[in-house]
């Protein structure tokens, strides 16, 4: 796999594939050429058959800290039209990694401010160090957590999120924790360790499988427990039943609990 980026590092190793933000001088802000590598990377391990969890972390002392402040200045000055597609690059990377097939895991350490939070919303799994910190700190400067909103308020609740957007509070790791937005929280220099032992169990699963859990769960968030619903969840496994994947998990796992039948 050979891609040229300004702004990011790919790291494979066996079928796990990191995607480092590397613009540790400015903590990793989010500008509209990160932004842009970012979602190339995501589309473009997306078609890599050999791998089968990616992982989005930060070089450097943070996560991800927001956006830039070089790019909001220029933002700034931008006509309404402009300001509409620049803000559709956010909008289109945060809902590629969030809709990518594949298992996603954020790596958070220091801050994960504003969009750096939404990135880490968009991911499947949030593993973070003990002095990780999120905020949602838009209202600060006078804006509003708008484009990463759908993402954050999934993972984090509609009452959290309510508090940490108006208040724009620092959220420590603990406290994300206990919230449920970190499914991980690791002691100090173990992160990575924790990562390869998720990445394992996740691989271990069948790929059509888990891309097909990932759209069921895409599904059926925030439906309602109708006939409907219904009717479309009983199709899908009856789908996926007959499938060869399917098909060959449950005949291998029916000889490993019954060898001699």
């Amino acid at each position: 796999m050979s891609m040229n980026f300004q702004d990011l590092e790919l790291e494979i190793q066996g079928q796990v594939a990191t995607v480092w933000l590397n613009r540790p001088a400015v903590r990793n802000a989010l500008d509209e050429v990160l932004i842009s590598e970012i979602t190339q990377a995501i589309n473009h391990l997306e078609r890599d058959d050999a791998i089968r969890v990616l992982v989005l972390a930060g070089r450097g002392k943070a996560f991800c800290a927001g956006a830039d402040l070089n790019w909001m200045k220029r933002m700034a000055g931008y006509s309404a039209e402009q300001n509409q597609t620049d803000a559709m690059g956010l909008a289109t990377m945060l809902k590629t990694l969030k809709q990518v097939a594949k298992p996603t895991i954020a790596r958070v350490h220091g801050a994960a401010y504003a969009g750096g939070m939404g990135l880490a919303s968009a991911c499947d799994v949030v593993v973070a160090e003990p002095t990780a910190e999120f905020c949602l700190s838009e209202v600060r400067i006078g804006l509003i957590p708008a484009t990463i909103s759908p993402y954050v308020i999934q993972a984090l609740g509609i009452q959290a999120a309510k508090r940490y957007m108006l208040t724009a509070e620092r959220i420590s790791a603990k406290e994300a924790h206990r919230l449920g937005f970190v499914q991980e929280l690791c002691e100090d220099g173990a992160i990575d360790a924790a990562i390869a032992q998720i990445s394992q169990a996740l691989i271990a699963g069948g790929p059509m499988a888990l891309a097909q859990t990932k759209a069921l769960m895409a599904t059926v968030v925030n439906r309602s427990l109708d006939d409907e619903l219904i009717s479309e969840t009983a199709g899908l496994i009856a789908k996926v039943r007959a499938s060869g994947e399917g098909h060959e998990g449950v005949s291998s796992f029916w000889k490993s609990v019954n060898p001699l039948g």
